[in-house]
């Protein structure tokens, strides 16, 4: 007989240890990004574990604030789903692709007062259950912001102090959670790693846009795995997901995130149905609702699937047009993956890209 089983205390006390790890294994989180919007705001609660309402932004002077074209309206209509589910946590975004002042505010340690001050008080203004920093991306100024190499080590005593301000403030009551959206490769050279994971509940992993209109060819913006037409250099979901692993990252720290919106490419090369491909015009973004409704039925867009990066695309032929986007097959190949790789779950970006919640009950049940 093992010897936990002659000592029941000693069971009790080994099975309360290792029930989080087995709850983990069974559900991972599911976390779902809502941005201020003039649309109704469609969200079934009971189908999430957390919300991200982005953004607020970091104004000069280091404060947090919401910008006047995000309606406070609309946050406190996330946070009133807590009717339907109890449980939904609903953490304030903070940044965004092309949202400045990150570095100002991590250089000293009176700017870092001044941001852990302003956000938590907004966490405690609409009675959140925490913060997601989305810095893109310390130490780099590609989307035109002030940067430093000193950004790293700053952005580490950043999210430290306000990790210690957040265990402060639920001392006795209650935890508050404290994430990040981060990137692989040279935009995760910024980033203190594994260091920073120790005051972070997660990382939201953008394991998307690694084709657009910065890639020299076309390819599969979300792809899980490599597909064997693709570089060397191009990026994948298990690439990035190995990169913090390696990293000392704690696999359920990491969340994969998935999108609810295509990337459009223009002027194509034909062979491979558009696939890896030189192109002149990059369309921008597609949302799944519009791919479903504009795309999926018509005669002149063939539906293809890539075998190796277990992902679909759109090929227009006549027109010389691809798209890269996820589905519920492509989806339910992710959550598998997440599961057997033990991560802490996924995150999607964005709640109004759905058709009738059509990808948000997808991952609600492949991830159960």
């Amino acid at each position: 007989m093992p010897v936990f089983l002659r000592y029941p205390r000693l069971q009790a006390l080994l099975i309360a240890a290792l029930l989080p790890f087995a709850v983990q294994a069974q559900s991972p989180r599911l976390i779902g990004y809502v941005m201020d919007s003039p649309a109704p705001l469609q969200l079934s609660a009971r189908k999430l574990d957390v919300v991200n309402f982005a953004f607020a932004v970091v104004k000069p002077d280091s404060t947090v604030h919401l910008p006047e074209n995000v309606d406070p309206a609309r946050l406190h209509a996330v946070v009133a789903k807590r009717a339907d589910n109890p449980s939904l946590q609903i953490v304030l975004s903070i940044g965004g692709w092309g949202a400045g002042n990150f570095s100002e505010a991590a250089a000293s340690a009176a700017a870092r007062a001044r941001f852990i001050d302003s956000s938590v008080a907004l966490m405690h203004q609409f009675k959140l259950d925490g913060l997601d920093v989305d810095w893109e991306y310390p130490t780099l100024g590609d989307a035109g912001i002030s940067h430093s190499p000193d950004d790293r080590h700053n952005f580490t005593l950043l999210l430290e102090e306000l990790r210690a301000r957040l265990d402060r403030e639920g001392a006795g009551k209650r935890h508050y959670l404290l994430t990040i959206a981060a990137a692989e490769g040279r935009a995760a050279e910024g980033l203190e790693l594994p260091r920073i994971a120790q005051s972070l509940d997660w990382i939201n992993l953008m394991t998307y846009d690694f084709y657009g209109s910065l890639t020299k060819t076309t390819g599969h913006h979300s792809g899980l795995a490599r597909s064997s037409l693709a570089t060397p250099q191009g990026r994948t979901t298990v690439d990035a997901v190995k990169y913090f692993l390696d990293a000392g990252v704690p696999a359920a720290k990491i969340n994969v995130g998935v999108p609810f919106y295509g990337r459009t490419f223009g002027d194509v090369g034909t062979a491979n149905n558009g696939r890896f491909q030189k192109f002149t015009a990059e369309g921008g973004f597609i949302t799944w609702r519009d791919i479903v409704h504009t795309c999926l039925n018509a005669p002149e867009w063939q539906r293809l699937w890539d075998d190796e990066a277990q992902v679909p695309w759109l090929w227009n032929a006549k027109e010389r047009r691809m798209i890269s986007y996820d589905d519920p097959q492509s989806l339910r190949i992710k959550a598998d993956y997440v599961k057997q790789q033990g991560l802490g779950g996924i995150m999607y970006w964005e709640q109004g890209g759905d058709d009738n919640e059509q990808l948000l009950d997808v991952l609600h049940d492949a991830l159960r």
